[in-house]
């Protein structure tokens, strides 16, 4: 079974910002499988459904958007990973927002640091690893922010709004393709190389 898990603020103030792709990519693979993600679980809203892959008919895995908001993802998380025994290193898909990579960008990796993203942080904290695969969505404007913490709570801009749908379609596929083949080949598959200033660690 696979833990896929997104990132983001519940409420709907803030469920088209920056801050909650993680979110909107998770309703994103809930929609292509016909289901809503709106169980009640672990301090999280979940739902199950199955993917098919090349090796196998079905891949159970459980959707999940952590309810304690960004800075306390962890605690949902690794409520999570116990419910369900999930092995982190394998099975566990994280999807969030980095602000270190320009819009549009999109990074498979791992294992990693959470180069400064909260949320991304309290998860490590909490099931005391960071290595697990997740997926880094580039948010980045392309000029100087005077608060990114402003920005990433700040609604899309119409520029974002045009290329979201395409966007949180290819947060989605990399998500599945890791699930059907893995890390490595989805890493070669869907990254794309950003411009200016990135984290690259592994």
């Amino acid at each position: 079974m696979k833990l896929i898990v997104g990132l983001g603020n519940p409420g709907i103030e803030y469920q088209f910002t920056p801050h909650n792709l993680g979110f909107l990519t998770i309703d994103r693979i809930a929609n292509g499988l016909g289901i809503e993600v709106r169980n009640r679980q672990c301090r999280a809203l979940t739902a199950r459904a199955t993917i098919d892959t090349k090796t196998t008919a079905g891949e159970p895995v459980i959707l999940a958007k952590p309810e304690t908001y960004m800075n306390l993802s962890g605690l949902s998380v690794r409520e999570l990973v116990e419910e369900h025994q999930i092995d982190v290193t394998r099975d566990l898909i994280v999807i969030y927002d980095e602000l270190d990579l320009p819009w549009g960008s999109l990074r498979v990796r791992p294992k990693g640091s959470a180069a400064g993203h909260n949320g991304t942080i309290d998860v490590i904290e909490k099931i005391g690893t960071q290595e697990f695969p997740r997926i880094r969505l580039g948010v980045h404007p392309g000029h100087s922010l005077p608060s990114g913490k402003d920005y990433l709570l700040s609604r899309f801009t119409r520029q974002q709004t045009e290329t979201l749908d395409a966007f949180v379609d290819l947060a989605a596929d990399a998500t599945e393709s890791i699930i059907a083949e893995g890390v490595e080949k989805s890493m070669t598959k869907f990254n794309r190389r950003a411009q200016g200033n990135t984290n690259e660690e592994e």
